[in-house]
């Protein structure tokens, strides 16, 4: 997947949970954004999103 469809499919998912009446933060999209591009592992993906919950990991 290139960067322009990932930015894409972003957008579109967050367009998705918008329209269902929740919000995601700038964070988080670049958090997946960069699981995405595989610049951090989906255990890493997982902890920091734990951590930024505010959940013990």
């Amino acid at each position: 997947m290139s960067e322009k469809e990932i930015d894409k499919a972003i957008k579109n998912a967050s367009a998705s949970v918008e329209m269902e009446g929740f919000s995601i933060d700038e964070q988080s999209k670049i958090l997946c954004k960069k699981l995405l591009l595989n610049e951090i592992t989906m255990d890493d993906y997982i902890l920091l999103v734990k951590q930024k919950a505010g959940v013990n990991a």
